[in-house]
């Protein structure tokens, strides 16, 4: 008789699912039904239907090993039997991440993260101090927190795929400094000031207050083929944006009387296939910063998104609208902005008023 605990279900700190259970004194995480041949997988469902699809996971690994069944090996069939050294399992984990459907920013991330594990490494085992000392190389708290998240992110996967689960990162969190986009009082009227300063300026302004498009990459990058034919929505694919997931936004109409829409695959700045440089609209904000007397020192063009997003609370009073226009991964980081209720899809009449 196998030696088998019952699987407890599990939560990370994005919300994905999993379960947990020793099978012969050796502790097992599952985040799907991969290993024994099913094709359940709660984090594919809606954040509010996991845990009862965990539970489910659970109740038929459980029946699958107490019937006799087997967990399918993760290791590639080039693979000879025996146990793994911490960095195979580590570039296994690193494999497995490319494999899946992220966007290509988070992996060449992980490549990095990788790479620094192994240079850090003095030999083939992790160790927790040197880990430790690799993350305090940095000073900055959010570059702390994003490296510490991507090496954990590492670490988790080559345990679910086998290696020895133990305590690697001592290190905890730390809490960054936030950054203050304070929202504007009159919009219209700083509006109408950049309108007169710059042109691509004022449509970028306009695009991340009334659609609250990131300005520096989803809106420098826009083409009139992200556009519906009418301009009443903006389609953005998974790979343009933070989040990664694919954006569907609602244009209000102010915003559709500044567009004169061009050749499909063209920039929407630029007017060619090329978008300008990364640091286009930052220069641009800068020098406008420096002769208007109507901006103050802690609002930046992020307080467009923000003043933005207080705006389609204040008219809709939903968290999950939010979380939508704005293309946040969950709603713990809308919560971030403000606290709200489900409700139903977004639509223009919800968007923000000039």
């Amino acid at each position: 008789m196998r030696n088998l605990s019952y699987p407890k279900v599990g939560q990370t700190k994005d919300l994905k699912v999993f379960i947990s259970f020793h099978l012969n004194n050796q502790k097992i995480r599952l985040y799907s039904g991969k290993r024994i041949n099913s094709s359940l997988n709660p984090n594919n469902h809606p954040i509010e239907h996991r845990l009862s699809m965990a539970n489910l996971l659970a109740a038929e690994v459980y029946s699958h090993i107490t019937k006799g069944g087997v967990l399918k090996s993760h290791r590639r069939e080039t693979i000879q039997s025996g146990r793994l050294s911490d960095l195979e399992y580590l570039k296994l984990a690193l494999d497995s991440k490319l494999n899946s459907n992220y966007s290509a920013k988070y992996k060449t991330t992980l490549r990095y993260t990788y790479r620094d594990i192994v240079d850090a490494s003095n030999g083939n085992k992790l160790c927790a101090d040197e880990l430790s000392a690799m993350l305090n190389r940095y000073t900055n708290a959010t570059s702390y927190n994003t490296f510490r998240r991507h090496v954990n992110a590492l670490i988790n996967e080559a345990v679910n795929l086998g290696m020895d689960e133990r305590d690697l990162l001592k290190n905890k969190s730390k809490k960054a400094k936030a950054k203050l986009h304070k929202p504007f009082r009159d919009i219209g009227l700083i509006l109408d000031e950049i309108k007169a300063f710059n042109s691509n300026l004022y449509l970028c302004c306009l695009l991340t207050y009334g659609c609250l498009l990131r300005p520096h990459r989803e809106i420098r990058e826009l083409c009139w083929g992200d556009f519906s034919n009418d301009l009443s929505q903006i389609h953005l694919s998974g790979h343009r944006n933070k989040s990664g997931r694919n954006r569907i936004v609602p244009v209000p109409k102010y915003i559709r009387e500044n567009l004169h829409a061009g050749d499909l695959n063209c920039n929407v700045f630029s007017g060619n296939h090329k978008a300008y440089n990364r640091d286009y609209f930052k220069c641009l904000w800068r020098r406008f910063k420096s002769q208007s007397k109507l901006i103050d020192t802690n609002q930046t063009l992020y307080s467009f998104r923000h003043s933005g997003a207080i705006e389609i609370y204040k008219r809709t009073g939903s968290l999950v609208k939010l979380q939508k226009v704005m293309g946040h991964s969950s709603l713990n980081v809308s919560l971030t902005y403000l606290r709200g209720l489900e409700v139903a899809e977004l639509t223009e009449e919800d968007m923000p008023k000039v």
